[in-house]
C-alpha cells in the first residue's frame, strides 16, 4: 500500500475520532435539533456523511451511491460507521483503481465528511450539550479502528468548562486554575 493511501486510512479513522467525540453524550433528543431553517440535524449529517463517504468508494468501484435513511439514529451511526470501515478496506486493496487522485480523495468527499463533523460538534453547543476540546495532535487516532468505539480524549484543554467561551488563539492557559470559572 502506498505511504498516501495509509494517510487516508488514517485521515478515516481521525473522521471517526472526532465523530464520535462529538457523539459521545450527546442527549437524546440530539439526534433531531434542527439549528434553524434549512440547517441539517445531526440524524441528517450523519446520513450524508454516508452518502460522500460511499459516494467516494464509487471512485473506486464505479456505480452509484444512494443511501436510504434508515429507521434509528444508532443504526444511522453504525452504517456511517461500517462504509467508513469499507473504504478504509478499499484503500488497502492494491487491485482496485481509482478513478480520482489520492489528493482529489482528500480535499474532496474526506474533507467534507470532517468539515460535518465539525458541524455536529457546532449543534453540540447550539443544542446546550457542548463538547469539550482538546488538543488533537495527541488524540488516540489508530488508522485500523474507524469504528463507533474511540479512545477518550487524551489531552483535553484545562481551561474548558461548557459555560465558557472559547479563549483567543495563541498560547498559554488563558483561564489558570486560580481564576474565573
Amino acid at each position: 500500500m502506498t505511504e498516501s493511501r495509509q494517510l487516508l486510512q488514517h485521515f478515516l479513522a481521525a473522521i471517526a475520532y472526532r465523530t464520535q467525540k462529538a457523539l459521545r453524550g450527546a442527549p437524546e433528543h440530539f439526534a433531531e435539533f434542527r439549528a434553524g431553517t434549512h440547517v441539517r440535524t445531526p440524524w441528517e449529517l450523519i446520513w450524508h456523511m454516508t452518502g460522500v463517504i460511499g459516494y467516494a468508494r464509487t471512485m473506486l468501484h464505479g456505480g452509484e451511491f444512494a443511501p436510504p435513511r434508515l429507521g434509528t439514529f444508532d443504526g444511522e451511526v453504525e452504517r456511517f460507521h461500517g462504509t467508513l470501515a469499507a473504504l478504509r478496506d478499499d484503500f488497502a486493496d492494491e487491485a482496485l483503481h481509482a478513478h480520482i487522485s489520492d489528493a482529489q480523495f482528500l480535499q474532496g468527499p474526506l474533507a467534507d465528511a470532517m468539515t460535518h463533523s465539525g458541524q455536529i460538534a457546532l449543534l453540540r453547543r447550539l443544542a446546550g450539550s457542548p463538547v469539550a476540546s482538546e488538543n488533537f495532535i495527541f488524540a488516540e487516532v489508530d488508522s485500523t479502528n474507524v469504528s463507533s468505539h474511540q479512545a477518550e480524549p487524551n489531552a483535553p484543554d484545562r481551561w474548558w468548562r461548557p459555560g465558557r467561551p472559547p479563549p483567543p488563539p495563541g498560547p498559554g492557559d488563558p483561564f489558570p486554575a486560580d481564576g474565573p470559572n
